[in-house]
């Protein structure tokens, strides 16, 4: 009786040790060899806790060099770049502020701003590619300016030189200023004057003088358009020692150029028994800012002679019938402008503009009038009733 109580007591603890090491065989280690404990002894009982610190400390490790292997992926990978744009990022489209080219030369640093307004009067024309009117204006225009008179010296009884300055914001001049668009370009005057230097090989002239001395080739005169450079020296407000030079571009914008300077010869021939007024050259005249004052710079010289073949491609706005539209050339042969004269070689030996003899400037245009009388009365008085 007691051997088979003792047998049965035996089998039951057999059975529940061999279940308990089935159970905890899935947390050993891979590869471990099987226990080979006694099946009498507790031993395995404590394996389990071992196993999981163990398991527990492994995945650990593990985990450590994954984030360790993510730290070195990210810091050995580039950043994509992001596009779009938000309120505190400027998207792809958001144009770059204008740089500043500064160096740094004997401890004073030197800074260059371009405040020049692009898109000025080097823009290539847009051709139309339908006709861009209800009537058919294909037909060629061959246009050439009338031949000048021939005028020999010694027919010229009386001669004097005039200077002019034709003002584009009077409202009998406004079509120098007009900024229609054409299969031409830009329809200001200064525009045609620009492209009959790129185009028709019109030759400009330095600013130095009024007698077309110095050429200018025509990266030269587009250089002129982006402004004369204007520097300033920064002085410490302490110490007053020079620590800064600062140089930038003046202003130069398309509707900077509204003034026009024509120099003219004023011949009385008594052959033909009249007064020619010839144009000799033409000057723009740009209205700058530098420093925070503004103030006039000529340009460049052209001469008239040359220009007169280019002018005939160009016609001139006309506010009331467009259809009636005269050539440039016309319109300064027709001296249809309105001009105040500033200068004249009628009674001024120390050849002095009347803004440097008169500082009133009503004074001036009354002068200026005066000269105009003074020749008309010297061909009048020529002839006798």
């Amino acid at each position: 009786m007691k051997k088979l109580l003792f047998s049965g007591l035996f089998g039951g603890l057999a059975l529940v040790f061999s279940l308990e090491l089935g159970a905890q065989s899935k947390y050993r280690k891979a590869g471990a060899a099987p226990s080979t404990a006694p099946t009498t002894t507790v031993a395995p009982v404590a394996k389990p806790a071992t196993t999981n610190s163990s398991v527990q400390k492994a995945n650990t490790s593990k985990l450590s060099s994954a984030n360790n292997n993510l730290a070195s992926d990210t810091s050995t990978k580039k950043t994509p770049s992001v596009s779009g744009s938000s309120r505190y990022r400027p998207g792809n489209n958001t144009p770059a502020p204008a740089p500043s080219n500064s160096s740094t030369s004997g401890g004073v640093s030197t800074v260059t701003y371009d405040t020049t307004i692009q898109g000025g009067f080097d823009a290539k024309p847009e051709i139309s590619l339908r006709n861009n009117y209800a009537v058919d204006r294909s037909q060629v225009r061959d246009r050439k300016p009338l031949a000048y008179e021939d005028l020999r010296e010694d027919d010229a009884l009386f001669s004097q030189f005039i200077w002019r300055e034709i003002d584009g914001r009077e409202k009998i001049n406004q079509s120098f200023m007009y900024p229609g668009k054409d299969n031409n370009g830009d329809q200001r005057f200064f525009s045609i004057l620009l492209s009959a230097i790129k185009n028709d090989s019109v030759v400009a002239f330095s600013a130095d003088n009024d007698r077309f001395t110095i050429p200018l080739t025509t990266n030269q005169v587009m250089a002129l358009t982006g402004g004369s450079l204007d520097t300033q020296e920064v002085a410490d407000p302490v110490t007053g020692v020079i620590d800064r030079v600062v140089t930038k571009k003046a202003k130069f914008s398309p509707d900077s150029v509204y003034t026009f300077r024509i120099k003219e010869q004023v011949v009385f021939d008594k052959e033909a028994s009249r007064l020619f007024t010839r144009i000799i050259g033409i000057a723009p005249i740009a209205k700058q800012v530098a420093a925070g004052k503004s103030f006039a710079r000529v340009l460049f010289w052209i001469y008239y002679p040359d220009l007169r073949a280019s002018l005939t491609k160009f016609e001139v706005y006309n506010p009331k019938n467009f259809s009636s539209r005269m050539t440039w050339e016309e319109l300064f042969e027709s001296r249809f402008f309105s001009s105040n004269i500033i200068k004249s070689s009628l009674g001024n030996p120390g050849d002095k503009s009347l803004s440097a003899m008169i500082k009133d400037p009503l004074y001036r245009l009354l002068e200026g009038e005066n000269i105009k009388q003074k020749i008309f009365s010297y061909e009048q008085d020529l002839w006798q009733h």
